[in-house]
């Protein structure tokens, strides 16, 4: 069975920085590409950034650079680096493994984020 596990949302004030991880089976990751995808109450799930098996990324317009998407092949972890955090960025988010081969996904249950004062 695949599983994802998102860890690290938190309340954070706004500027601050958050690190999220997801870790993925063992045998799904090394076939996928990572996604973070993030949902604000009232909108729709949107992809924030997604890296590729061979390490080619892509990230959503809005994020101004702000954040940085990684993964760790030993630990089949992907990572979310997030600063200069913003109300808006105020989300649950959910990581995604997409299998190149079958195009699959496979989604985790999500992880809080809350930017607030």
């Amino acid at each position: 069975q695949v599983q994802l596990v998102e860890s690290g949302g938190d309340l954070v004030q706004p500027g601050g920085s958050l690190r999220l991880s997801c870790l993925v089976s063992r045998g799904t990751f090394s076939l996928s590409t990572m996604a973070w995808y993030r949902q604000a109450p009232g909108k729709q799930r949107e992809l924030v950034t997604a890296i590729t098996r061979t390490g080619g990324t892509n990230y959503a317009d809005s994020l101004e650079g702000r954040f940085t998407i990684s993964r760790d092949s030993a630990k089949n972890m992907v990572y979310l680096q997030m600063n200069s955090l913003k109300p808006e960025d105020t989300a649950v988010y959910y990581c995604k493994a997409r299998n190149e081969f079958t195009l699959v996904d496979y989604w985790g249950q999500g992880t809080q984020v809350t930017v607030s004062s």
